[in-house]
């Protein structure tokens, strides 16, 4: 019988903040194969646009076995993702549809398999997102259609699994950005006062003045900012207001003078 705590350790892959989607999708086949009756081996695939671009396995054979359909164009795992249902294998040995799958599962002792597909069309974006879960077991009919109700849980969980780790990934990088952002313009802004100070000019001339000295000397606007703030740090650096404008270009140019 499955474990109890099946929906908590299932519902802890969505717990994304600590763990990458590899890693989480690795765990939903650990669980898949110690709680899914009949299921020695699982294989997870995530598929966008048709195109496979990640997969995990409990065990290293059942990778094999997806190389093996794709190659061929047809076996379990192609059959659940265009037909968006559960496809089953009772029987290598005596499997007809799917030779190439059939022999290359015999081979490495899988008797019996399954694949379901959960598909999804992430909102606001026009590409569908599949993920496809396979259970692979080692005795004749040992996957049985009727009993898959936990698979289905898993596969679904593996499909919003997905998409929390993608929305993570995008708030994550927006984050990151704003607080670079934010790092910028504070930056920029207290070169800017050092410079309204020691050249007794407005806000908009002293950022002219640095945009003058980016465009020389083809650095970005906030490596300016930080070399004045860097000279005006260092000892004998204040000038008590009465700083030169052309001692602080040549300044931000690394200490050459400037040719303007």
């Amino acid at each position: 019988m499955p474990g109890s705590d099946l929906a908590d350790r299932a519902a802890a892959l969505l717990s994304i903040a600590a763990t990458t989607e590899e890693r989480a999708l690795s765990q939903l086949t650990a669980l898949a194969a110690s709680q899914v009756p009949g299921c020695a081996a699982a294989h997870v695939s995530v598929w966008r646009d048709d195109e496979l671009v990640t997969q995990a396995t409990s065990h290293p054979e059942p990778s094999r076995l997806a190389g093996v359909q794709l190659r061929a164009g047809r076996g379990p795992l192609i059959a659940a993702l265009a037909e968006g249902r559960t496809a089953v294998c009772p029987d290598t040995l005596a499997e007809k549809r799917w030779p190439e799958f059939a022999a290359a599962a015999l081979r490495i002792g899988v008797r019996s398999a399954a694949t379901l597909a959960y598909l999804q069309s992430p909102a606001g974006q026009p590409d569908t997102q599949a993920v496809t879960l396979s259970l692979f077991g080692v005795r004749p009919r040992a996957i049985n259609a009727d009993e898959l109700q936990l698979a289905e849980l898993l596969v679904a969980y593996g499909g919003a699994l997905v998409g929390a780790v993608s929305d993570y990934g995008d708030s994550r990088r927006i984050a990151i950005q704003l607080r670079d952002a934010a790092n910028s313009r504070a930056i920029v802004d207290q070169a800017k006062g050092i410079l309204m100070h020691a050249l007794s000019c407005t806000a908009d001339e002293a950022l002219e003045r640095m945009r003058e000295v980016s465009q020389r000397t083809n650095l970005r606007a906030t490596e300016v900012a930080q070399r004045i703030i860097d000279a005006h740090s260092r000892p004998g650096g204040r000038s008590g207001g009465t700083a030169d404008l052309s001692q602080l270009a040549s300044l931000a140019k690394g200490g050459r003078k400037s040719s303007g």
